[in-house]
This record gives C-alpha cells, sequence and structure tokens, in this order.
C-alpha cells in the first residue's frame, strides 16, 4: 500500500484531470467538489492503479493541436448529422456494425480511440478485441460497403493523428507510420 501511495506523486497530473472532471460532473467549482472530487481520485488511484504508460506516450504540441482541431470539428459535423437525422421528415437512416484493425497494438491507443469514436455522435464501441487490435462500431448511416468503408476509412484516421499527437517513435514505426 505504501508503494501506491508513492506512486501517486507520478499520476498528479491525471488526479488534477480527474478532480477538473468531478467538478464539472457535479456542476461548479467549489470547495465541496473540489475536496470530494480530490478523495474520489485519491481513492480510486489508489485502489485501482494504472498501469506505467510512460514507454508509449509523448506529446507534440503542434500535432496535439491539429489532433484536437480536427476531433472538434468531427466531433460538431457528427452532431449535426445526427440532429439532422433525429427530425428529418424520411425513414430513419441504415446502420451497420463494422469492424475496424487498427494500426498500433498498443493497448491504450486501441482504448483511446474506441473512447474517441465513441464520444462522435453517430457511432459507439461495441467490442474491442485486444489479441486482435480491431474495435468493432456500430454507425449510423452506413448502409452500403462504400458508406461502411468511408467510416472505416474515418476511425483510421483518428487514430493516425491520435497516434501522431501522444505517440512515441516506437510506437509510430510500429504503426507503419515512420
Amino acid at each position: 500500500m505504501k508503494r501506491r501511495f508513492a506512486e501517486l506523486t507520478r499520476s498528479w497530473i491525471w488526479i488534477l484531470v480527474s478532480v477538473a472532471l468531478w467538478c464539472l460532473l457535479w456542476g461548479g467549482l467549489d470547495l465541496k467538489n473540489l475536496l470530494g472530487g480530490l478523495a474520489a481520485a485519491l481513492l480510486v488511484f489508489v485502489l485501482f492503479p494504472m498501469p506505467p504508460l510512460g514507454h508509449e506516450l509523448t506529446i507534440r504540441p503542434v500535432r496535439f493541436l491539429l489532433f484536437l482541431v480536427r476531433f472538434l470539428y468531427d466531433l460538431c459535423e457528427s452532431a449535426i448529422e445526427v440532429g439532422w437525422y433525429s427530425i428529418r421528415p424520411a425513414p430513419q437512416p441504415p446502420s451497420s456494425v463494422i469492424a475496424v484493425t487498427m494500426a498500433s497494438r498498443s493497448d491504450f491507443f486501441l482504448s483511446f480511440t474506441g473512447v474517441l469514436c465513441t464520444l462522435i455522435p453517430g457511432s459507439v464501441v461495441v467490442e474491442a478485441q485486444r489479441a486482435t487490435g480491431t474495435l468493432f462500431l456500430h454507425t449510423i448511416g452506413t448502409g452500403t460497403p462504400e458508406e461502411a468503408e468511408k467510416a472505416r476509412r474515418t476511425v483510421r484516421e483518428q487514430e493516425e493523428r491520435l497516434l501522431w499527437a501522444f505517440g512515441r517513435r516506437e510506437v509510430l514505426e510500429e504503426a507503419g507510420l515512420r
């Protein structure tokens, strides 16, 4: 248990992010939310320590900014598209479950790509296979093979931007990007 408390010093940024998310979820920044979020974050980080990720991650500020801008653009574009699907006077759009094989074999990047795809309206990850590096997504608007291939390409491009923003050289080489 002492080792877990010692590891908290290396997780301080994740603890701060967790506290910020806690405050956002509870609707504001006040002393009660701040202390409650800190207590919850410390409890989670002590009881459920994260595996070390230092060997996979680095940050490239320019690539990160490009990644963030494109993610926000995709988020807005998909929200408008899904909103239109819900109010248009037509039948429901076709949907499919598609399989997308990731370029990277990293568990972190597989999970992070899945989270990003789920955050964008119109798609949700229904399964992630760690052994094959495959995400299975339920996507709206994929009634034809061409539309399904376009959705796969979009997910692969999202993963590529993520890898360029955060992946170390070894991870990029493994994914065939260097």
